[in-house]
C-alpha cells in the first residue's frame, strides 16, 4: 500500500481525525507564536505598537495557556479515537490502561510449574503482578476431551495448555468463555471448544508451538503457557493395592488415580523424553519459580521427570518455592501431611530443587461436606532441616479446599520480596504465623 493510499484513508471524512489534527497543529500554532512574540520583545525587536512588559507577559501567558489546552484536549481525543478499535472490551480510561499494562511489563520474571486446577490459581493471581508470567504445564492427561483428540488426532493433549491460557486471559472475556465452553450433547459431547480450537489451530499452523502463540494473541494474555516436552508421553505407576497390598503397575494418567491404592512411583513411559527448550529457557532466565499448587503425582510430578528440567531448577538463580496443596486429594495423596508430599518429590528428583515451601494453616468447617485438609509437617520432620517452611491461610472462602488466587499470590510474592532484602528466617516465621 503507497503512502498516498495511506495519507488518504486517514483523511478520509468522518473517522474523527482530521479536526482534532487541526486542533492539534492550532495549538502548537498558538504556543510558538506566543512564545515568539515574548523572544522578540524581551530582545527589544516589536511587532507591534509596545506595550508594557506586564501587558506583554499577560498576552503571551493567556495564549501559551489556551495552546497548551487546545494540544491537550486534541491529543486525548486523537488517542481515544484512534485506540478505540483496539480497546472494545478495555474498561476504564486509557492512561489507566497503558499504566497498568507497563507496570506489568516491568513486574518480575515469573515461571509456574503444574497442571490441573491448581496451577490456574496461581496465574490469575499473578497476572496482577507481571506479565512475564511462563506456565510450564504437562502434556500427559489421557481423559475426557483432551484423552479422546489425543487417541483420535494423534495430538497433545491441549486440557491443560487450555485451562492455564484462559486463567491469563481477561476473566470477563467473552472470548475467554467461549475458549472453556464445553459441549454436553451430540458428537462433541464432553469437548471444550478450547481443545477443539487449539488442536485446530495445530493443524492450521502446523505445530502446537505456533498454534500457542495464536491462541495467547487471540485471547491477549498476560504471559504465556509452554508445554514440559512436544513429545508424546503417558504415565506409568506403582501402586499398593489397598486389600491386598499387592503391588502393580498402572499405565496412563485417568487409571492411577481410579485404582484407589497408594502411589508409590510414578514414571514417564519413556524415561529419556527431553524437555521443550523454550520451557528450559524460561527456568533459566526466571527471577521466581512456583512448583504447584496442583495433583502431586499426575500434574506436578510429569513435569519435574522430564529429561532436563530437574537440572534446570538446580542450575537457575530463581528463587523456588513449591506450593503444597490445601486438601488431600483421593487416590493420591490421601493422609498425607506437608511433610509426605515434600519427600515423595525427593524421592523422584533428589534434593536441592526448591528453597521454600508453602502451606495452609487454615481448616475451615464448609456447608459441602467433609474436607481432609493437609496437616503440617511433624515437629522436628527432617524435612524442617533442609527447607524452610512456611504456613499461612490460603483458603478460598467459597471453596476452602482450594487456594484462594489472591491469598496465594499475596503470599508468594511477600516471600519472594523477603528473600531478596535478605530477611532473615526467624522474621518470615513471625510474617507467616500471624
Amino acid at each position: 500500500m503507497s503512502r498516498i493510499h495511506i495519507l488518504t484513508k486517514w483523511l478520509t471524512l468522518g473517522i474523527g481525525v482530521k479536526r482534532w489534527l487541526l486542533l492539534l497543529a492550532l495549538g502548537v500554532l498558538l504556543v510558538s507564536v506566543s512564545l515568539a512574540y515574548g523572544l522578540l520583545n524581551y530582545i527589544g525587536i516589536y511587532l507591534t505598537p509596545q506595550l508594557s512588559t506586564f501587558s506583554t507577559w499577560v498576552v503571551m501567558l493567556g495564549l501559551v495557556i489556551i495552546g497548551f489546552d487546545l494540544i491537550i484536549f486534541a491529543v486525548v481525543k486523537l488517542s481515544h479515537n484512534i485506540l478505540a478499535p483496539y480497546r472494545q472490551n478495555q474498561q476504564g480510561l486509557v492512561v489507566d490502561a497503558v499504566y497498568s499494562h507497563r507496570k506489568r511489563q516491568k513486574g518480575i520474571r515469573v515461571v509456574a510449574i503444574g497442571g490441573g486446577t491448581g496451577l490456574p490459581s496461581v496465574l490469575r493471581g499473578l497476572k496482577r503482578y507481571t506479565s512475564n508470567i511462563t506456565a510450564i504445564v504437562t502434556v500427559a492427561d489421557d481423559g475426557g476431551s483432551s484423552g479422546r483428540l489425543r487417541r483420535e488426532l494423534g495430538v497433545l493433549p491441549p486440557g491443560d495448555l487450555r485451562n492455564n491460557i484462559a486463567a491469563l486471559a481477561d476473566d470477563e472475556s467473552l472470548m475467554t468463555r467461549l475458549f472453556q465452553y464445553r459441549f454436553d450433547t451430540g458428537d462433541l459431547g464432553g469437548h471444550a471448544f478450547g481443545n477443539l480450537f487449539i488442536t485446530a489451530l495445530a493443524g492450521v499452523t502446523g505445530s502446537i508451538e505456533s498454534a500457542l502463540v495464536e491462541t495467547e494473541r487471540v485471547l491477549n494474555i498476560q504471559g504465556r503457557v509452554l508445554p514440559s516436552t512436544l513429545e508424546d508421553i503417558n504415565l506409568v505407576a506403582t501402586v499398593r493395592l489397598p486389600e491386598t497390598s499387592e503391588v502393580v503397575e498402572i499405565a496412563g494418567e485417568s487409571n492411577i488415580t481410579h485404582a484407589g491404592g497408594s502411589i508409590e512411583r510414578i514414571n514417564l513411559s519413556k524415561p529419556d523424553v527431553k524437555a521443550y527448550s523454550e520451557s528450559i529457557q524460561a527456568i533459566l532466565d526466571s527471577d521466581l519459580i512456583i512448583i504447584g499448587p496442583g495433583s502431586l503425582f499426575t500434574s506436578i510430578l510429569p513435569n519435574l521427570l522430564v529429561k532436563g528440567v530437574a537440572e534446570a531448577l538446580r542450575a537457575t538463580t530463581a528463587y523456588i518455592i513449591y506450593v503444597c496443596n490445601v486438601a488431600m486429594q483421593p487416590g493420591e495423596t490421601d493422609g498425607f501431611t506437608v511433610a509426605e508430599h515434600v519427600m515423595a518429590l525427593e524421592r523422584h528428583i533428589g534434593r536441592g530443587v526448591f528453597q521454600l515451601v508453602l502451606a495452609n494453616n487454615a481448616y475451615p468447617l464448609h456447608k459441602h461436606g467433609i474436607t481432609h485438609y493437609v496437616q503440617p509437617a511433624p515437629q522436628h520432620h527432617e524435612i524442617l532441616q533442609r527447607y524452610e517452611v512456611h504456613y499461612t491461610d490460603l483458603t478460598d472462602n467459597e471453596r476452602p479446599w482450594r487456594h484462594d488466587p489472591e491469598k496465594l499470590v499475596n503470599a508468594i510474592i511477600r516471600l519472594s520480596e523477603n528473600e531478596q532484602s535478605g530477611v532473615t528466617s526467624a522474621t518470615k516465621m513471625a510474617f507467616t504465623e500471624t
